[in-house]
């Protein structure tokens, strides 16, 4: 086979599929907008509002998790009980949340001797919920005043409506990658949520800030403990149990990111090995046609991983070339943009940026400052992505199963000044 011509069609592939992607979450996304965002300023009305248990599991939270509660304690919510669970920490966490139960009648705490991982802190506090619904926080996301009557609405007035993810906003902005991130929160996790949400599937809930309700947990087992992304992995296991999912925008919630390279590779690295440990795990969905459903958005996945391994792919070549290694092939062009593609591409990328932060405006007026930051998420997030999902894929598929996913400390930006 003719090496050019495989090149050309990667080549073309890696610049080309971002493009469509681009068009189709741009569309989704204003359509979204128009439908169930624009003009709704207060919660919707409900007859009864239900008693939420907020879950919060905590490994090494001795810096934030004091404020995380704190702030909870505005809530515009007339029922709800807060339950943090400390999973083998290390620090003075324990006793930064003794203080906390001492202080607030609404905090109850629970306690593992070891690190048993977040799904495991996740079921244990679930297993003591008072509430038939949960709201599950990071220790380091601070919840907006009526974000709990925005969710109410779905579960009280949808009984098929097993779990709704928030919107979660980047808190820490003093740094490059704080900036990009806050950017790439709004215009491309925002823009797919919406996506997938209107075209029926959301690919995950967001583990910073997610409402479930408790008979659909009971329903799939609960989260389980040997998946590195437990909110992927309960995303799909309510879905293929034919509860409804759904995205609330309106559902704000400040959390912290990384803001070292360190940090952000481990982060991106755990989203893409989860991403692909859950492709494995429920690759029978081809096989059953009531799953229909959801084979679009495990498309998505797939080709966005192959998307990963041709950009590699495409770059390792020619650079090998330019090296005088792989001689014996033929010679191929520079990896640049095929002709009118990278122009285009640029230009939609632009548009694309601009359009979810006009969206976001409806929750930041000030957004539209970060457009300058956001546009050059393509140079540094695309190839970070890339990378990541090619390391990530074959640690995913010959990782032992039921294998216990225990914590790692995330980096949690610029403590200090939080």
């Amino acid at each position: 086979m003719n090496i050019s011509i495989v090149f050309s069609f990667l080549n073309e592939f890696v610049y080309l599929y971002p493009m469509f992607t681009a068009i189709i979450w741009m569309v989704a996304g204003v359509i979204f907008f128009l439908r169930r965002e624009k003009g709704k300023i207060c919660p919707p009305h409900v007859d009864r509002y239900p008693m939420f248990s907020i879950v919060i599991p905590c490994h090494n939270e001795e810096n934030v998790i004091e404020k995380t509660v704190d702030y909870l304690q505005t809530q515009d919510y007339p029922d709800y009980e807060i339950i943090a669970v400390d999973d083998g920490s290390t620090d003075s966490t324990w006793a930064v949340l003794n203080t906390l139960a001492e202080k607030y009648d609404n905090l109850r705490i629970i306690k593992l001797s070891s690190n048993q991982g977040k799904a495991v802190a996740l079921n244990m506090a679930a297993a003591s919920a008072k509430a038939e619904f949960l709201m599950c926080l990071d220790a380091d996301a601070l919840l907006s005043r009526t974000a709990l009557k925005w969710l109410a609405w779905h579960f009280v007035e949808f009984p098929r409506v097993g779990a709704v993810t928030g919107n979660p906003r980047v808190l820490n902005r003093t740094t490059l990658l704080g900036k990009i991130q806050t950017g790439e929160y709004a215009t491309i996790i925002g823009l797919i949520k919406r996506t997938q949400r209107l075209l029926g599937k959301v690919l995950t809930v967001s583990g910073v800030v997610a409402a479930f309700r408790k008979r659909a947990l009971l329903s799939v087992g609960f989260w389980d403990p040997d998946m590195v992304t437990e909110d992927i992995d309960i995303t799909w296991k309510l879905e293929r149990n034919f509860w409804d999912v759904r995205y609330e925008p309106k559902a704000l919630c400040w959390v912290l990111v990384p803001e070292t390279i360190r940090g952000l590779w481990r982060q991106r690295l755990r989203w893409a090995q989860g991403g692909v440990e859950v492709l494995k795990k429920n690759f029978d969905v081809w096989f059953d046609w009531r799953q229909r459903r959801i084979w679009p958005i495990y498309i998505e996945y797939m080709l966005s991983a192959i998307w990963a391994y041709s950009l590699i792919t495409i770059i390792l070549i020619w650079g090998f070339q330019r090296m005088g290694l792989l001689a014996f092939l033929q010679r191929v062009p520079a990896p640049i943009p095929p002709d009118w593609a990278g122009s285009i591409l640029a230009l939609l990328c632009l548009i694309q940026f601009l359009v979810s932060l006009l969206i976001e405006r409806h929750y930041e007026k000030n957004i539209l400052k970060y457009y300058f930051w956001v546009i050059w998420y393509p140079f540094c997030y695309w190839f970070i992505s890339a990378i990541t999902i090619v390391f990530a894929t074959p640690k995913a598929l010959l990782k032992p199963k039921g294998q216990r996913a225990v914590w790692k400390s995330p980096d949690r930006g610029l403590r200090q000044r939080i």
